[in-house]
């Protein structure tokens, strides 16, 4: 028996890059933590268990690392067969959320489960589904993307991102922006076309800015004209649209270089910065931990996506690649957006910071992506 058979009679999995599956839990640790700290103060003077979130947030991660698992031993190959009917059923239930979900910050996008006390939001579980569509679709072109083609594709992105705006939830529409984006770039579209349709994507955004100025219907919510009114000029309105990114910057910075300490930042325990379990969790980390801990974090980030294009670069058919990339390109966006927003360089959006961000479906989603880049390193000998 010849060494390559001995090497495909091998278990796959032996090949696995589980240190991905690693850097997820210990970043969902660190999440853990900081959950905590950022909600226990408030708690406890409110009479409840300071420790609420935290513990749902283990629950999570506890989901969502059973996810990874479940994720990394199914041969990915088989995700291509039913990748359309997994859109199809995504889709489905972004239609659902709009008439049946609950509305919470001016956003109608997740449903409530009957007797838990979490909700699930479908535009995260429509990340994966994309991911996954959108690789099998262009990995059938075998990386010649025709004009027709790449329509077909922008078309398969344009029906999530209209269901979402509808909701609406900019943030998450830019993360499939993202998504598309890296994945066509990849599978082969001309730069021209992405061109042409970054310029069209930038004149929509303005429109929908000026709409209620052009004698149209005002697209955007006043909330989401007001920040990024001010993302461009910092000084408008201190107390509303402002106040988030301005109390946001003062933790970061009240962090120094090691931090006031774990549970002792004062802009934390004072529950100055709203949504900090949530969108601003990156701000827990920069005033108790300072730079060395917020160095640490970036450091973790950028191995695990290091490791992702590694992976990219070593599968052997395209669907592991732009699923990889696709992947990938999810997580680079919000990792940046995320930590950009609390840092002023970005405007504000409702992004989660990945495995640290509070929140049900966005860390299964997480795990369950970590999951299948794990099963696609893993079998890269085999395709």
């Amino acid at each position: 028996m010849n060494l390559p058979l001995r090497k495909e009679l091998r278990s796959p999995l032996r090949y696995a890059d589980y240190s991905l599956g690693l850097v997820a839990i210990l970043l969902a640790s660190i999440g853990v933590a900081l959950n905590y700290s950022s909600t226990w103060r408030v708690l406890e003077f409110n009479g409840q268990d300071p420790a609420t979130y935290a513990k749902r947030q283990i629950l999570f991660v506890a989901i969502g690392i059973l996810v990874m698992i479940g994720a990394t031993f199914l041969d990915y190959r088989l995700y291509r067969d039913f990748a359309n009917q997994a859109y199809l059923i995504v889709m489905l239930a972004l239609v659902g959320v709009l008439f049946f979900g609950v509305e919470r910050n001016g956003a109608r996008a997740w449903y409530e489960l009957p007797g838990l006390t979490f909700q699930l939001q479908p535009a995260e579980f429509a990340k994966v589904a994309v991911v996954i569509a959108l690789a099998a679709f262009v990995a059938n072109k075998d990386g010649n993307l025709r004009l027709v083609t790449l329509g077909n594709a922008f078309l398969m992105l344009a029906v999530p991102l209209g269901l979402i705006f509808l909701q609406p939830d900019l943030g998450t529409m830019l993360v499939f922006v993202a998504i598309g984006m890296g994945v066509l770039l990849v599978a082969g579209a001309q730069i021209k076309h992405i061109v042409v349709t970054s310029l069209v994507g930038i004149v929509v955004v303005v429109g929908m800015f000026n709409s209620d100025n052009l004698g149209g219907p005002e697209l955007l919510r006043e909330t989401q004209e007001n920040r990024l009114t001010a993302f461009l000029d910092p000084t408008f309105d201190m107390q509303g649209a402002s106040y988030n990114v301005n109390q946001s910057q003062i933790a970061i910075g009240a962090g120094g270089l090691r931090g006031q300490g774990w549970l002792q930042g004062t802009q934390t325990n004072l529950n100055l910065v709203p949504e900090q379990e949530t969108d601003f969790i990156f701000t827990a980390l920069g005033e108790e931990f300072g730079f060395i801990g917020i160095t640490v974090l970036l450091l973790l980030y950028g191995y695990m996506l290091a490791r992702m294009w590694f992976v990219t670069r070593s599968s052997k058919d395209l669907f592991g690649t732009f699923a990889c990339v696709g992947a990938l390109s999810m997580f680079t966006f919000q990792i940046f957006q995320n930590i950009g927003m609390t840092m002023g360089i970005m405007p504000i959006t409702g992004i989660p910071l990945p495995f640290l961000s509070h929140g049900g479906s966005s860390t299964v989603v997480a795990f369950g992506l970590i999951g299948l880049v794990i099963n696609i390193s893993a079998r890269k000998h085999l395709a």
